[in-house]
């Protein structure tokens, strides 16, 4: 029975690894180890493990290993912490194929530690381009992966080009796009968001048409995450409409934000604005699939958004260079060209949906190459 072993380090690593550890936990000829991460362990990022074992995993290993902090530094130091810490937790473990997803600083102490302990390493979203830190930390990963899960055409064109063999580097699709396939239009939203999950602020009704927020500091802008934040809030606040705003991912930056969203509160108590730190990924999906707009710099913006069709403004530069549909509209940090891009998509409405990054069994077919394929962590560059 082959072990494979992953490792999940956040809230977005977990909805984009999801369906293939239902897949991996079907199969009789592989034993699934979990190991979790980082802010996938922290209130303020949600807890992601409980939700995790609520889904019927095992949680093989926690490492808690982040250091608090808004710094680069921080980041620096927790990825050494995760290092020491992963390099008990594989030698128990001894997992056959160690799993690592995308591009966060904790996943580079994954790769490292797999690598120099001579673990295969299998590596999902590589050949993405995102224009910031988690670029270099995703192609990193991928020049110490020995098997590649990619997303599309040109992720696949790209991973060659690095030199990996034709033969390691698997179109599979996002499966995170697995869990927004079956999602129609007019699907229900089928729970209440401010019952089950709380929240700070006022009761909003999201009955009719609602926005959705979710803006991540970006790690080289770091400083100015504070006026970014404060930037959105303004235009989304004068717009009137009910706003589900989600916290920031625990990176460089993130306190900057906290304390813009905290301030704005203070001062202005936006009646329409309720925040929520977590919600389990389906029913994320389900609340991005009826909102009228998806706005901030979230990669799901890109991703799942596009197979719903949910019309998307992107704030920034954190997708630079990343693969979108015409769902996406971009625009910089003004308050105003935040208004005037979101009343745009606010007047389109939805839009076709846009198979880009997959059709939804990327899973399946993840979890089956991880089962059978012929494992080695031995690799040369190949000019393809």
């Amino acid at each position: 029975m082959r072990k494979v072993c992953v490792v999940i380090s956040a809230r977005p690593s977990y909805s984009r690894v999801k369906s293939v550890l239902s897949a991996l936990s079907q199969r009789p000829d592989v034993e699934l180890q979990v190991v979790v991460v980082a802010s996938a362990l922290i209130d303020r990022a949600g807890r992601v493990v409980e939700i995790i074992r609520r889904d019927g995993f095992s949680v093989d290993a926690e490492v808690l290993a982040l250091l608090e902090g808004d710094s680069t530094g921080s980041m620096v130091k927790t990825t050494g912490l995760i290092m020491l810490e992963l390099t008990g937790v594989f030698s128990r473990l001894s997992p056959d194929v160690v799993v690592v997803v995308a591009d966060r600083y904790e996943t580079i102490a994954t790769s490292i530690t797999a690598s120099y302990m001579r673990i295969p390493l299998a590596h999902l979203q590589g050949g993405e381009v995102t224009g910031n830190i988690d670029e270099k930390v995703r192609h990193a990963n991928t020049k110490l992966a020995d098997l590649h899960f990619v997303s599309t055409d040109m992720a696949r064109r790209r991973v060659l080009a690095m030199g990996e063999s034709a033969t390691a580097v698997h179109l599979t699709g996002c499966p995170s796009i697995d869990l927004a396939a079956d999602i129609a239009p007019e699907t229900p939203l089928g729970f209440d968001p401010l019952q089950k999950y709380g929240g700070v602020g006022q009761p909003i009704d999201i009955s009719q048409r609602y926005i959705v927020v979710l803006q991540h500091p970006v790690t080289t802008e770091e400083t100015k995450a504070n006026d970014q934040a404060t930037a959105t809030l303004e235009a989304v606040n004068a717009l009137g409409m009910p706003t589900l705003w989600f916290w920031p991912n625990v990176d460089a930056g993130a306190d900057r934000t906290s304390k813009a969203i905290r301030r704005f509160r203070e001062l202005h108590d936006p009646k329409q604005i309720h925040f929520f730190k977590n919600m389990e990924p389906l029913e994320f999906l389900r609340l991005i699939n009826r909102a009228a707009v998806l706005v901030g710099n979230s990669s799901v913006g890109v991703r799942e958004a596009g197979i719903l069709g949910v019309p998307v403004v992107n704030i920034g530069t954190r997708q630079s260079g990343r693969e979108r549909s015409k769902n996406v509209l971009d625009c910089g940090y003004s308050n105003q060209s935040i208004g005037d891009a979101i009343r745009s998509q606010l007047e389109h409405g939805r839009f076709a949906p846009d198979h880009l990054y997959g059709d939804g069994k990327a899973g399946a077919r993840i979890a089956e190459i991880l089962a059978t394929a012929r494992l080695t962590s031995d690799k040369q560059f190949i000019a393809n």
